[in-house]
């Protein structure tokens, strides 16, 4: 009697395996939960309502997964992904809202209301605040950012450099949506407010150079005497070399793990730049974190501004003694209440904060947005930090 043996399945198998499992249980839960919130069998709805309703939700649920497959497989079609991350958007309020709505529910229980009244309220209540919420969601992230302004006490900061203004952008995603429009109209927020440093921390771009390179073009007209770019990991599944490279066409710095040095006589102010930390993993040689070379030539008592995409680096940037990180990555959580999910990775949601002796993290919600074309009670932001000598 022969025997056979089966070779495990190749690791390319397994993932393939193991992302379709995912996308089918997180489409489940997202399209499916919903759905017992707007037409649940309590409620008795008139049969036309529930089959309409039940059929709307059957074929969304099968074309979010293919849509989602064909926006990021290797079509990378835009127009599948302007739909498909407009359906997540949606599906995710709904979710969120939906369990929040339990709690309605069993108010009105308590309260002895009985179906099929009880199960309507919370429906139609789900029905009006969700669609409110996508409107809104909507609305703040297609508009031009607001400036949030914030003073930075740096113990160490010479006196020469009081009063430096940086303008901080962040995230800002150009993508399957064309926001040629915004992104003029954000370079003309940035420089209306006259800053001596411009600043982007990463996560420019959802694509290549030669897919985005309109969308991108404003910030070549970006006015400071400083411009500094680095890294963000979106940029690493585009060619991050590239956008390095192009950012330094339109007349940015790109901080490679690289430095430079503000000079008002002898005073001195350091800007380093790493790259994301994903670089290390892109297959973009000589990409990846490296703050010590970052920091290489400069001197013990030279403060420190350190650009780093995610607010997770500032461990690394306290041990090095740096003085300020700026960060973005986090887009404030985007669309409420994803921040929880985005704190258990993140240490800091958005803002000033505080970390060891003397440094301070600054993390910004974006300029921008990532998938979902919404943002939900995590408005968009500008940065204008003013540095202070303590």
């Amino acid at each position: 009697m022969s025997s056979t043996t089966t070779a495990p399945p190749r690791p390319s198998a397994r993932r393939r395996v193991t992302f379709t499992a995912v996308l089918l249980t997180l489409t489940a839960l997202l399209f499916w939960v919903p759905w017992t919130g707007l037409l649940p069998p309590g409620a008795r709805w008139p049969w036309p309502v529930q089959a309409v309703g039940t059929a709307f939700f059957v074929v969304t649920s099968v074309a979010f997964p293919l849509l989602l497959v064909r926006a990021h497989g290797r079509r990378h079609s835009d127009r599948a992904s302007r739909v498909a991350h407009l359906m997540l958007g949606v599906a995710w309020v709904f979710f969120s809202w939906t369990v929040i709505t339990h709690v309605l529910r069993i108010v009105l229980a308590v309260a002895g209301v009985e179906n099929p009244l009880r199960a309507r309220v919370v429906a139609l209540t789900l029905l009006v605040v969700g669609l409110a919420l996508v409107g809104y969601g909507i609305r703040e992230a297609r508009r031009v950012p607001r400036v949030k302004r914030t003073e930075v006490p740096l113990p160490r900061l010479d006196k020469a450099f009081d009063g430096l203004t940086v303008a901080v952008l962040a995230d800002t995603h150009y993508g399957a949506i064309d926001r040629t429009k915004w992104s003029v109209g954000t370079v003309a927020a940035v420089n209306a407010l006259d800053p001596d440093v411009v600043v982007h921390v990463g996560d420019i771009a959802d694509g290549t150079v030669a897919q985005r390179r309109g969308q991108a073009a404003a910030l070549g007209d970006v006015r400071a005497r400083h411009l500094f770019y680095v890294s963000g990991n979106h940029e690493y599944i585009s060619n991050a070399q590239a956008w390095l490279d192009h950012m330094a066409e339109l007349g940015w710095t790109s901080l490679h793990n690289q430095h430079r040095v503000l000079e008002r006589g002898d005073a001195r102010l350091v800007f380093a730049g790493v790259d994301d930390v994903t670089g290390a993993h892109s297959g973009e040689t000589g990409h990846g974190a490296d703050l010590e070379a970052a920091l290489a030539g400069t001197r013990a008592d030279d403060p420190v501004v350190l650009l780093a995409h995610q607010p997770s680096e500032i461990p690394k940037a306290v041990a090095a003694g740096v003085d300020l990180q700026l960060s973005g990555h986090t887009h404030g959580g985007q669309i409420w209440p994803f921040h929880l999910l985005v704190g258990l990775q993140q240490p800091v949601l958005a803002g000033l904060s505080r970390h060891g002796e003397r440094t301070r993290l600054y993390t910004s919600r974006g300029a921008g947005f990532w998938g979902p074309p919404l943002r939900v009670f995590a408005p968009s932001e500008i940065s204008l930090l003013t540095l202070r000598s303590a």
